[in-house]
Parts: structure tokens; sequence; C-alpha cells
């Protein structure tokens, strides 16, 4: 298999791991609510915090499902640097408003190097 190829594999298994998150966040919001201090009193998840990650899982789902799906080239380099720009836009926002100072480095970390390891992985696509 050609680096190329290989590259292609790597971006498609970010892309299903990407998408098996956010689905996961759709149905457990607690998943990404819990690190990034925003559950209640007691660990439950507001309804408007439950919302918006549901809307986050989502469109990441979307995007991981590009990821896969996408014929190599521009397409799949477009999905890839969509799945960046979320995640940098997700670092920056999370990053600087969450209300607990550790969550905030914590998620944003997480978020960038996320970033990191899809758009290396669509350099040659």
């Amino acid at each position: 298999m050609s680096d190329k190829g290989a590259g292609v594999v790597m971006t498609r298994v970010l892309g299903a791991v990407t998408a098996a998150y956010s689905a996961a966040l759709i149905v457990s919001p607690r998943i990404l609510a819990k690190p990034a201090g925003l559950t209640a009193v007691g660990g439950s998840v507001p309804a408007s915090v439950r919302t918006l990650i549901g809307a986050i899982g989502a469109r990441d789902a979307a995007i991981g499902v590009a990821m896969m799906v996408a014929t190599p080239g521009t397409p799949l380099r477009t999905a890839v640097m969509t799945r960046v720009a979320a995640d940098v836009a997700d670092a920056a926002v999370f990053g600087t408003t969450l209300p607990d100072r550790s969550a905030r480095r914590k998620v944003a970390v997480f978020a960038v190097c996320w970033a990191a390891l899809c758009g290396v992985s669509g350099l040659r696509r």
C-alpha cells in the first residue's frame, strides 16, 4: 500500500472514530458534559447543555461520515479540513468560555490534538 493509500485508510479510520464518538455524545451527553464541567450538582446534564452537546454530536457525526465516504482528492481534503476547523473552533470556544479553568484546558487540548491528528491524516489526500 502506498503512503497515500495508507493515509486515506487512516483518514477513514479517524472518520469512523469521530462518527462513533459523536453518536455516543448524542445518546449520552454526559460523556462530554462531565469533563467540560457542565453537569449539574449530582452529575445530571441540564436540558440546555444536552441540546447543545447533541447538536455538536450531530455536526461531528456528519463530518466523520464525510471523512469515511468522500472520494480521495479535493472532497476528502475538504472533509478533513472541515473536521480540523470544527475542532479548532471548539478549542477556541470551550478553551475560553467553560466555567471551570481546568476543564477549559482539558477540553481545548483534546480538541487541538484531534484536529492535528486529523489534519496530518489529510495532508496528502
